[in-house]
């Protein structure tokens, strides 16, 4: 009978939260779902600016699987530059050039593969490719990790700033010091900067322990300025802790918080530039749009692999302040549930 109690009184607890239930029931089949989207893309299909490809190459590269574009050698390095395409290729007497983009060591594997089938169709009795190499960022050494770390610095320092700024601000409500300080004069909007002042202390050591620890420790690859990887990562940090404070609004205490992981948290990690965007459907490429993480990422990608400087990391710096700013708004606007000042 004691056991029977105990089980209709956990069934009766599960019944009544009945958010808690429905993220039990749904939440794993959304994460499925998502990453079935995402792991069920097209393949990745490199972009290749072709210079001076005579008629004979031009028509086998045509069966491949992959973009071409036919420039004049400054253009396709301008493109190349920017990212546009993953390689340019020369067919000269001696045989291949190839100049890879470099930073995505996935694209670089597709294009050698590429033109490698070409030159054994072009000359079947050779088992090597006889190919001139060079990189315009990073080098044949670089591995998956010195790709992917930069947005793995992205999605820990926004995970984990989250979650804690979140259940600190949940606490500061559930345990009554937010009812005894909306009832002193202070506005709600001296409230939300006093707070992400507080919370953004810590959130600041945590974001330049993470990039210290992968770059000085870890090794990972560093070609740009440590100061623009520590203003990314302190913006990041930001955004989370202003949209954990934000969310927390709408828990009611610390299990809730952790289920808004699965539907705020897992989304960023897939579409933040991990897995290659290009290749999904067009419509989580939109979704991504709306990721602070997915700006974070490109910008630290970009200081981190490409070396680049303020002109190419600007416009996702303005929209993660951009985002910060907006859920800060928001949050002043949330505290009017607890006191209409």
């Amino acid at each position: 009978m004691r056991i029977r109690a105990l089980v209709l009184r956990i069934i009766k607890q599960f019944m009544n939260d009945r958010r808690t239930l429905a993220m039990i029931l749904v939440a794993p089949m959304f994460i499925l779902w998502l990453m079935s989207q995402v792991f069920h893309s097209d393949q990745y299909e490199p972009t290749i600016a072709l210079v001076d490809i005579p008629e004979q190459v031009s028509t086998l590269l045509k069966e491949e699987k992959l973009q071409l574009l036919y420039y004049t050698s400054s253009e396709a390095e301008l493109l190349l530059s920017e990212g546009e395409i993953d390689a340019i290729l020369t067919w000269t007497s001696i045989g291949p050039e190839i100049i890879l983009e470099g930073s995505d060591p996935s694209a670089n594997k597709s294009v050698l593969i590429m033109v490698q089938n070409i030159a054994n169709e072009l000359s079947p009795t050779s088992n090597s490719l006889q190919a001139s190499i060079t990189y315009l960022h990073g080098s044949e050494d670089m591995t998956s990790f010195d790709s992917f770390g930069p947005v793995l610095i992205g999605v820990f320092a926004f995970f984990f700033v989250f979650l804690t700024s979140g259940i600190s601000f949940l606490r500061e409500r559930t345990t009554g010091t937010l009812e005894r300080l909306l009832a002193t004069p202070v506005k709600r909007w001296e409230l939300v900067i006093g707070y992400v002042i507080g919370f953004g202390i810590f959130s600041v050591i945590q974001a330049a322990l993470i990039a210290w620890f992968s770059i000085q420790v870890l090794d990972m690859l560093m070609m740009g300025s440590i100061w623009f990887v520590l203003l990314v990562t302190l913006l990041l940090a930001l955004t989370a802790l202003t949209l954990g404070t934000l969310l927390s609004a709408f828990a009611n205490n610390e299990f809730q918080m952790v289920q808004f992981i699965p539907l705020v948290i897992v989304p960023q990690v897939f579409l933040s530039g991990l897995f290659n965007l290009e290749s999904m459907s067009e419509w989580l490429q939109w979704l991504s749009v709306l990721m602070p993480l997915s700006y974070g990422a490109d910008a630290l990608r970009e200081v981190m692999v490409r070396g680049s400087g303020w002109s190419e990391i600007a416009s996702d710096v303005y929209v993660l302040i951009g985002f910060s700013v907006t859920i800060m708004i928001a949050n002043i606007f949330v505290l009017k549930k607890y006191r209409k000042l």
